[in-house]
């Protein structure tokens, strides 16, 4: 089983930004990508970086949102930037088999708050 840690997260003004993290570990992965659930609605994908470099967005965050991960790739960051209100949600990491398959169960996040 692969085990997921974020962090993180807090309370920013609109136009702000913040910087996550989460830690993977346990059992064979190849990508990581970031979730994000929204009070009422479901859980999206907003971010997934794989083991070859390759890193793909959403609409919704596309040029506002960098995913990175660490030499050893065990832990992918998510940079926000240019934070909107409708980013407030709780923010999940999960990880990717290489087949488009995400593998872990979803940790508790991370909660991203955006005020105006």
């Amino acid at each position: 089983e692969v085990r997921l840690a974020e962090s993180g997260g807090g309370l920013v003004h609109a136009g702000g930004s913040l910087r996550l993290s989460c830690v993977a570990s346990g059992d064979r992965f190849d990508g990581l990508g970031w979730f994000r659930q929204a009070p009422g609605k479901q859980r999206e994908g907003i971010a997934c970086i794989r083991s070859d470099g390759r890193r793909d967005y959403s609409d919704s965050v596309k040029g506002r949102f960098s995913i990175s991960t660490n030499s050893g790739k065990a832990t992918t960051y998510l940079q926000m930037n240019n934070l909107k209100l409708e980013d407030t949600a709780v923010y999940y990491c999960n990880a990717e088999d290489g087949l488009g398959y995400f593998i872990g169960p979803f940790g508790r996040g991370t909660q991203v708050t955006v005020s105006s």
